[in-house]
């Protein structure tokens, strides 16, 4: 019977939910959500994305080629995002996965894991063969999710994100 349960609950969220990529008229909203998040979690200090002046243009910056983002959309509501960025530093057959944020309504329902498959989905099809992230101790549920995924914890940055506020850092072979 949970098995059903499970099945007919994972049907209701995919038929409410969908990843789509980054339009122009998203930046105002997604901005929203990442400094929103990062405040519910007290991760909005300098050093993060927070403060980052690109946060408030996503689509501009995910015009570079080789990077992508995805809005996840619930019931025709934006709900948050992620994507992959070829980051300053790191190797060309290494991405980044960047900008990771979901409103409290949409963690706990697999809508992170489905913006994570589209990444590494991506990631692959552009000829990366890691991917890397960066993240911090206030977001546990994240990093739970991304252990899961099997990133592999690093010593310490790789690449020139500028993002000195974030401590943990993990990388995973494609």
């Amino acid at each position: 019977m949970k098995k059903l349960k499970d099945l007919q609950h994972k049907n209701t969220i995919d038929h409410l939910s969908r990843i789509r990529t980054i339009e122009p008229t998203d930046n105002a909203a997604i901005a929203t959500i990442i400094r929103s998040t990062l405040a519910e979690f007290g991760a909005n200090h300098p050093g993060t994305v927070y403060y980052d002046a690109e946060t408030d243009y996503l689509f501009e910056l995910f015009q570079e080629p080789r990077a992508i983002y995805f809005i996840a959309m619930m019931n025709d509501e934006m709900a948050g995002g992620g994507g992959i960025y070829p980051t300053k530093g790191l190797p060309e057959d290494t991405c980044e996965l960047v900008k990771m944020y979901l409103l409290p309504v949409a963690r706990g329902k697999g809508i992170g894991k489905m913006i994570i498959d589209k990444c590494l989905e991506q990631a692959t099809a552009l000829g990366y063969k890691n991917i890397y992230l960066e993240t911090m101790p206030e977001l546990q549920q994240a990093i739970k999710v991304y252990e899961k995924f099997g990133f592999q914890y690093l010593n310490g940055p790789l690449g020139n994100s500028v993002h000195f506020g974030c401590s943990k850092w993990m990388l995973k072979s494609l």
